[in-house]
């Protein structure tokens, strides 16, 4: 069985908005830092991450959120990823494995993409 992580691109309220499905792991999740790069470089600075398609995320797939956390920051952009609500079954557990290493807090998360490209929203609480 191949393991897989599709990344498909997209625009809303001019930020990139980069819908993730699949498995981030160590073979996969350098297509999401390679494609996060590639948006920079664009000069996208406004970045969400849908990761409610996500079904499963090791230690280095958070490894490379943290890094794309790193990069916005020293660009001076903006980085907001999309988890399921609370009591969601489907791609809950990218959310379990943040909030489990304790690294939960550090991202700006919204329960979907119009509330993460919303200016007057507030980020879901860690």
């Amino acid at each position: 069985m191949t393991v897989t992580l599709k990344v498909t691109e997209g625009e809303e309220s001019g930020w990139a908005v980069l819908r993730l499905s699949g498995e981030m792991d160590l073979v996969t999740s350098p297509v999401l830092r390679h494609r996060v790069h590639e948006a920079v470089a664009e000069g996208r600075h406004d970045i969400v991450l849908d990761l409610s398609e996500v079904l499963f995320c090791d230690s280095s797939g958070v490894g490379v959120l943290i890094a794309v956390r790193r990069l916005m920051r020293s660009c001076q952009g903006r980085l907001r990823l999309i988890l399921p609500a609370q009591g969601a079954v489907e791609g809950s557990h990218v959310n379990r494995v943040l909030a489990a290493l304790g690294v939960r807090r550090l991202f700006d998360v919204y329960p979907g993409v119009a509330e993460a490209v919303c200016e007057e929203s507030t980020p879901l609480s860690a």
